[in-house]
C-alpha cells in the first residue's frame, strides 16, 4: 500500500495540472491535483503538525500491537490502517512547505465526494475491518472469535427447573 500511494503521488503530482479536473467518466470521476494540509474532508486545516504528531503516535501503536498480533484478519486492517497512515505521513513529512507540515497531495475525486488519495480507503477500510472485526467477536491477539466467559456477570444460567439467574437467588 505505501509503494502505491507513493508511486500515485508521485505520477499526480508530475502529470497533473493542479486543481484542474481531468475527466476520468464525465465531471463524476476526475483526476483533480490538491494539496491537503487538513485531514480527510479538508478538517484542522492549520493544525498539519498535530496530525503529523497523531499518525505518527498510530504508526507506534500498530507496531506496538503487532508483537501480540495473531490474527489474519486484524493483521489485514491494521496493515491497511498502517500503510495509508505511512502514505500521508512521507507527505506531511517530506513534503512542502516542510518536516511536520508538509500537505498530502490528494488527486481522485468522484461526484460530491471530497478529493482524495489512494492512502485514504486503505485507512478507512481498514477501520471499518477492524469496527466488524470487534463487533463480531475476533480479537486481535487470538485466531478465532472470542468464547463468552460463563463466569460473565449477568450471564444467564438455568438454575434447575426455575431459569433464574443465580445473582438473583441470594
Amino acid at each position: 500500500m505505501l509503494a502505491l500511494d507513493i508511486l500515485t503521488k508521485v505520477l499526480a503530482v508530475k502529470l497533473l495540472p493542479p486543481g484542474q479536473p481531468v475527466p476520468i467518466i464525465g465531471d463524476t470521476v476526475t483526476w483533480t491535483l490538491v494539496r491537503n494540509s487538513g485531514a480527510a474532508f479538508s478538517m484542522a486545516t492549520g493544525y498539519t503538525w498535530v496530525l503529523t504528531l497523531i499518525a505518527t503516535g498510530v504508526v507506534v501503536g500498530i507496531f506496538w500491537m503487532g508483537r501480540r498480533l495473531v490474527s489474519p484478519w486484524w493483521a489485514l486492517g491494521l496493515g491497511m490502517i498502517l500503510g495509508g497512515a505511512m502514505g500521508n505521513l512521507v507527505d506531511r513529512f517530506f513534503r512542502a512547505p516542510g518536516p511536520l507540515r508538509g500537505h498530502v497531495v490528494d488527486f481522485l475525486s468522484v461526484g460530491w465526494w471530497p478529493v482524495f488519495n489512494v492512502a485514504d480507503p486503505s485507512v478507512v477500510g481498514g477501520a471499518i475491518l477492524l469496527v466488524v472485526l470487534s463487533i463480531l467477536g475476533f480479537d486481535f491477539d487470538s485466531v478465532g472469535r472470542r468464547r463468552p466467559d460463563p463466569a460473565t456477570p449477568g450471564r444467564r444460567e438455568a438454575d434447575g427447573d426455575t431459569g433464574r439467574r443465580k445473582a438473583d437467588q441470594h
